[in-house]
């Protein structure tokens, strides 16, 4: 494992890590063991370059009172997206796959629990995406989308028509939501419960005690950034879906 740690080809070091994810989401190698090994062997390095994304608050108002008003389907994924701080992708699988009274296990803790979980301010809905892929743990959202979200199960969309969408009306792109999401959850809850809720599971050292911890902290923490959100941008002349 050092030898590869050591390697000066990137792509086999990456390789690894994604063998090593699998082994985990497999429950093969318990928690302490993965994260050990992640932090042990770095990832394939980057060019770093300056990229500015400067995202308004203006241009989100502007883009998500657009699709409120023209394509609400495509609303719906943009604010599953602000909300969960999460891909496009994973906002298309949630729709696609949501099935709210399913119960299945969560395999980091062997919890069973119901896809999804509704407390008082908010739903959070199971979405368990590992392995090769970006993962993307759970998908935290508002009362008010749970409308929406029943609305629309089991459709589908195709993230390069939902992009080329946004752009041909000078709206932002999707990936910009999770990028301006970021910003506003730091400022509601520590970074750690951030990138928890924004399955930034890579940047995180998880064994099965700290995961149940972040869980339980991600449920006291999210309906703060809920409510920042409300105050800053959907207050901004946006009209509720459920108005």
């Amino acid at each position: 494992m050092f030898e590869v740690a050591k390697h000066p080809i990137g792509w086999v070091r990456n390789i690894f890590r994604h063998y090593v994810q699998y082994l985990f989401y497999r429950r093969i190698i318990p928690p302490e063991v993965f994260g050990w090994i992640m932090e042990v062997v770095p990832s394939r390095s980057y060019r770093l370059d300056v990229r500015p994304y400067r995202i308004n608050l203006e241009d989100v108002a502007k883009t998500l009172q657009h699709l409120c008003q023209n394509h609400e389907k495509y609303y719906m994924l943009y604010r599953l997206m602000l909300e969960g701080g999460f891909r496009l992708s994973h906002a298309i699988h949630v729709v696609k796959d949501f099935k709210p009274e399913e119960v299945v296990e969560v395999p980091t803790i062997g919890l069973e629990t119901k896809r999804l979980v509704c407390l008082e301010k908010f739903c959070r809905h199971y979405v368990g995406i590992r392995g090769s892929q970006k993962p993307c743990e759970w998908a935290n959202f508002s009362i008010e989308m749970l409308e929406l979200l029943k609305r629309y199960a089991g459709s589908e969309a195709d993230r390069s028509v939902v992009t080329r969408y946004a752009k041909r009306r000078g709206l932002l792109v999707p990936k910009m939501m999770r990028k301006f999401s970021w910003r506003i959850m730091v400022q509601a809850m520590p970074r750690e419960v951030a990138r928890f809720i924004q399955s930034r599971l890579g940047e995180l050292r998880i064994s099965e005690a700290r995961y149940e911890d972040l869980l339980s902290e991600a449920d006291s923490y999210y309906p703060k950034y809920l409510e920042k959100l409300r105050e800053i941008v959907y207050s901004s002349n946006m009209q509720e879906t459920n108005s």
